[in-house]
């Protein structure tokens, strides 16, 4: 598919004598808010000073001096020469491009094969996964579809919180009050339930934090019973986890958590110390970060014990000594934004220029009713539930609109569980969002079952149409003007899926999304797709590009789109 702003840019460079480069003209190029104003849009103001003139004048001067083969039509509006492209050569281009092209259609090669780490989802283990838990997922999940699709390798890394002394307490409650049937039964639920129970007791018998300290120096030293625990408590909550994932339809590369860094750790210490970065503070030992604005990096308390910076110290060099990384992402929430600034700066101290490499991507909260959802507070909403209700709202719009449907079954789970994902990666990443569930399962509106319903109304007209064999070669001159809106967002997306990688934002996407969705339900409504005349197999070639990037566009996101609903 041609690049036609390049194509823009070329005709405006001969007609100013190379007084601009393409690649300046290009920079300068608009794309006009409404398509009765054209679709490339070049400031003449630009020109004004090199060619002493008033901008209204260069703009009618380069409507004569343009060549115009290749174009509809040019015009001069005020200080703008308004690109009209050809809609027949340009249909024609697009269709033909993501018909030939099909799920690859915009795929690129700016990663040049080039490995990503993504720290992402990281939940607590013997902790449910609550809906705190999806957007660090659902945001690094859908990076690394955009990632992958433009040339990068990604490793998603399930950094698990399965160390610290939380886990002597638990092995201290376990003991004393629980059994091994329970546990197998309900792990989570068990485990959280001895975890709470601890707590409670604590306040009137201070000593069981004696027996919790003694059961985590236990583990720490590597001892048989307290290991054989902490092994089974984490395989029976990875078991649990899994259960979401599969659901999300989200694999990962490495579980490596918390723990596998224990015996990393004294490396950092000692290089650290080697480079008289440490510093004693009260007891403590710091590096200063004051020439970066920074507090000071607390890297070993008073007592000896490291924290969690000197354990993603560790993380981040393991990571970079296996991956060789060419970027490496940290999807953790925005108030941890200071602690990766903290991060990189004592990597840089220690002499990794590696460390600009490093990205946290934040994001905002969910909220319910305006309100943190918080474990403590007890406004704790289990992610597991929230999927459940979804897709049972789906099922019931389903059997309202569908009811001969097929795999109804397997139809609300997509949807129901896509519509909980498509809500979360449609809103801005850094935004708090408040979720009702109502909405979020709507077929109507700006929702993931509104672009899913839109995939397969698409892939309905194609069957009634008999399936059409449709390839590269055909002929897909599309002149009507109701389907132009739809064309440029298709030619858009190559565009699109950049942005979203250079701005690590998948709202890009599913916004796209629903645009196009939008576009396409506009025209299905004012044209006569299936009827019989020379422009039928150019309109179901429309048809079958949308369906083709509307399915890719979900994909990204990590949302299933059927072909029935």
């Amino acid at each position: 598919m041609k690049d036609y702003k390049k194509v823009v840019a070329s005709a405006v460079s001969q007609a100013v004598d190379g007084q601009l480069s393409i690649d300046e003209i290009t920079a300068k190029i608009e794309t006009p808010k409404s398509l009765n104003l054209g679709d490339y849009a070049f400031p003449a103001f630009v020109l004004a000073k090199v060619l002493r003139k008033a901008p209204q004048m260069i703009a009618q001067d380069l409507v004569e001096k343009i060549d115009h083969a290749g174009f509809e039509k040019i015009e001069a509006v005020g200080p703008y020469v308004n690109f009209f492209l050809d809609k027949k050569d340009f249909s024609a281009d697009v269709l033909g491009d993501v018909i030939s092209k099909g799920a690859s259609f915009g795929d690129a090669d700016e990663g040049k094969g080039g490995n990503v780490p993504i720290d992402m989802s990281s939940p607590n283990i013997a902790k449910p996964m609550s809906m705190g838990h999806l957007r660090s997922t659902v945001i690094g999940n859908s990076i690394a579809q955009l990632l992958e699709k433009t040339g990068y390798k990604p490793v998603k890394i399930n950094h698990l919180g399965d160390w610290g002394t939380q886990f002597g307490k638990l092995m201290c409650a376990y003991k004393l009050w629980g059994s091994e049937e329970e546990v197998k039964k309900d792990p989570i639920d068990s485990l959280l339930r001895y975890y709470v129970r601890f707590h409670e007791e604590d306040v009137d018998h201070p000593e069981l934090d004696e027996k919790a300290r003694e059961w985590f120096k236990r583990l720490e030293d590597g001892d048989e019973e307290a290991t054989k625990l902490w092994k089974w408590f984490r395989e029976e909550s990875l078991k649990v986890f899994m259960r979401v994932y599969d659901r999300l339809d989200i694999k990962f590369d490495s579980y490596n958590g918390e723990a596998f860094y224990n015996d990393k750790m004294d490396e950092v210490v000692e290089m650290l110390e080697a480079k008289n970065l440490l510093h004693e503070s009260q007891g403590a030992q710091i590096v200063d970060l004051s020439k970066y604005d920074l507090n000071p990096a607390l890297i070993k308390k008073t007592d000896g014990a490291t924290l969690y910076i000197t354990r993603d110290l560790a993380a981040a060099i393991y990571r970079k000594r296996t991956y060789e990384f060419a970027q490496s992402l940290y999807v953790v929430g925005n108030e941890q934004k200071n602690h990766f600034k903290q991060l990189k700066a004592v990597l840089k101290e220690m002499g990794y220029d590696w460390s600009d490499d490093i990205h946290h991507i934040p994001f905002g909260l969910i909220t319910k009713d305006g309100k943190k959802l918080s474990t403590r507070s007890g406004r704790i909403v289990l992610l597991e539930e929230v999927l459940d209700d979804a897709v049972k709202l789906a099922q019931k719009q389903i059997e309202e609109k569908n009811p001969a449907l097929e795999n109804k079954a397997e139809v609300a789970e997509a949807v129901g569980v896509g519509a909980v994902v498509f809500h979360d990666l449609k809103n801005d990443r850094l935004n708090n969002f408040d979720f009702n569930l109502e909405e979020v399962v709507r077929f109507e509106g700006e929702t993931g079952p509104y672009v899913q319903y839109s995939h397969a109304r698409a892939m309905s007209i194609l069957r009634k149409a008999g399936n059409p064999g449709l390839d590269a070669a055909g002929n897909y001159r599309l002149d009507d003007s109701e389907a132009w809106e739809t064309l440029r967002l298709l030619a858009d997306f190559p565009a699109t899926v950049l942005k979203a990688v250079e701005e690590y934002e998948p709202s890009v996407i599913a916004k796209y999304g629903i645009h196009l969705a939008k576009a396409f339900n506009r025209y299905y409504a004012h044209s006569r797709i299936l009827e019989d005349d020379d422009q039928k197999e150019a309109r179901l070639a429309l048809v079958k590009s949308v369906a083709e990037v509307l399915k890719e566009s979900l994909r990204l996101l990590g949302v299933k789109a059927p072909d029935e609903m």
